[in-house]
């Protein structure tokens, strides 16, 4: 997956991240960092996806995001690219409150969309991505469990005032 996520950022120079979704797997991102110095150290992508994943607390239900250096990444045969790797977990949902997948990953992507709107750091806007996911599938059908900006599981992601300018347009899109 890790080879896969530089070969994108490779051929495709303008991204400055990928994401892929792995469902309850969580997600990963490669994000791109264009600095003056150079990491000077270079990796393997899926060695240090592995390590990531190694960092994993199975206890945790929460979902969290698990962040490496920035680093030279390289991918065999592909080439390198200069980034950071972030492995998001998704929210263990029990047996007994999943009802209904569909629209998790619609969910997702439009929590992402708003994370970056809103100026969140990956760290933050991946966990949060999550759990707007993750309420997505506490109800039936796409669209029932979508949080309001109000709801009190985004609380520890809105707190801060970390909307900056998009409050106004978020408050009148999700009421």
């Amino acid at each position: 997956m890790g080879s896969a996520l530089v070969s994108m950022l490779l051929r495709l120079p303008k991204l400055k991240f990928v994401i892929v979704t792995l469902g309850a797997m969580g997600c990963i991102m490669l994000e791109r960092i264009d600095t003056e110095r150079p990491p000077t150290e270079e990796v393997d992508v899926d060695s240090l996806l592995r390590s990531l994943e190694q960092r994993k607390d199975s206890t945790v239900t929460t979902p969290i995001c698990i962040t490496s250096e920035a680093i030279n990444m390289r991918a065999e045969g592909i080439g390198t690219v200069k980034g950071k790797l972030f492995l998001g977990t998704a929210e263990k949902i029990p047996p007994a409150e999943l009802v209904d997948t569909t629209g998790a990953g619609d969910a997702f992507i439009g929590a992402v969309l708003y994370g970056l709107c809103a100026e969140m750091p990956p760290e933050k806007m991946l966990p949060f991505a999550a759990k707007v996911a993750a309420s997505c599938c506490r109800a039936l059908g796409a669209r029932t469990g979508l949080p309001h900006r109000t709801d009190p599981c985004l609380a520890p992601f809105l707190q801060d005032g970390g909307i900056h300018n998009t409050t106004k347009y978020a408050s009148n899109i999700s009421g």
